[in-house]
This record gives C-alpha cells, sequence and structure tokens, in this order.
C-alpha cells in the first residue's frame, strides 16, 4: 500500500487516558506531510531528468544510425567517382571517416556520460529513500518512548494512590 501525503495528513489516532498530545501529534504528521511532499517532488522531478537523458541517448543513438548510413552513401559515391577522381575520392573517404569516428566516440562519451549520471540519480534516489526511512524509524522510536514514559508514569501515580489509599 502506498502512502500518499493526504493519508498522512488525514491520519487520526484514538485517544486513551492521558493519551498523546493531539497538537503534537498532528504537528509532527504536518512535518512528515511536508517532506514526504517535497520528497514526491524530488522523485518526480529526478524521473523527468532521467526521460530527458533518456530522450537524449536515443537522439544520439538515431545521430550515430545517420552518421553510419551518410558514411555508407559516401563510400558509395566514392565508388562511382573512382575512374574520374581517384584521389579525390581516397581524401573525401579519409575526412568523412575520421569526422564520423569522431562525432561517433564523441556520441560514445556522450551516452557513458548520461548513464554514468542516470547511475548517479538512482543512486541519490536511493540515498533520499533511506534518509526517509531512517527519519520515520526515528520518529517511531520517539513516540514508542513517549507511550513508555507515559505507561511508567500511569503505573507511578496508581501506586502512589493505592499508597495513599492504604494509609
Amino acid at each position: 500500500m502506498k502512502i500518499t501525503p493526504l493519508d498522512i495528513q488525514q491520519k487520526n489516532f484514538g485517544v486513551k487516558f492521558r493519551g498523546f498530545n493531539v497538537k503534537e501529534v498532528n504537528s509532527f504528521l504536518d512535518l512528515i506531510t511536508r517532506e514526504f511532499e517535497a520528497i514526491i517532488k524530488e522523485n518526480n522531478y529526478l524521473k523527468e531528468e532521467l526521460a530527458k537523458k533518456e530522450a537524449k541517448i536515443l537522439d544520439f543513438k538515431k545521430k550515430e544510425t545517420t552518421l553510419k548510413d551518410t558514411l555508407m552513401n559516401a563510400q558509395q559515391v566514392v565508388e562511382n567517382l573512382k575512374g574520374n577522381a581517384q584521389k579525390e575520392a581516397e581524401l573525401i573517404i579519409k575526412e568523412a571517416e575520421l569526422k564520423a569516428d569522431s562525432l561517433i566516440k564523441d556520441a560514445h562519451k556522450e551516452i557513458a556520460n548520461l548513464k554514468k549520471e542516470l547511475n548517479d540519480l538512482k543512486k541519490q534516489k536511493m540515498l533520499y529513500l533511506e534518509k526517509i526511512k531512517g527519519i520515520i524509524r526515528t520518529f517511531q522510536k520517539m513516540i514508542s518512548m513517549e507511550e513508555e514514559d507515559k505507561e511508567d508514569e500511569i503505573r507511578e501515580d496508581n501506586v502512589r494512590f493505592l499508597k495513599t489509599k492504604k494509609e
């Protein structure tokens, strides 16, 4: 079950004798709601960034295909002109191959960089999720300790009451 900020905001707790301070609980829920909303926004932003990076990768792959097709077409033109301008054709091929190789290398570098950036974004997402889990665990421990303190206080009050009643 996924929890939304609205679920947190609308959560109601039962109240027992000397239970939790309702204002503190509501304040805490408001804080968690804001934090959760911020994390959701950041997650959505990271998803958008990921989509942009994936679109760039796709664009570079299309450019690579176009470059390969261009290189093949250039080679066919050179072969057709070979008889009339052998030396000129070899020079054109050489230049086209160097340029294509350079562009392909650049595209591969960019793809590698984008993949690294994507992995970094995924790691950041995991770190943020772990931080959130840590915050939630801390708050759960605090609430548990508060409950134990209240229970101890009630027991002590009962013992005092019984002692005074016996006297």
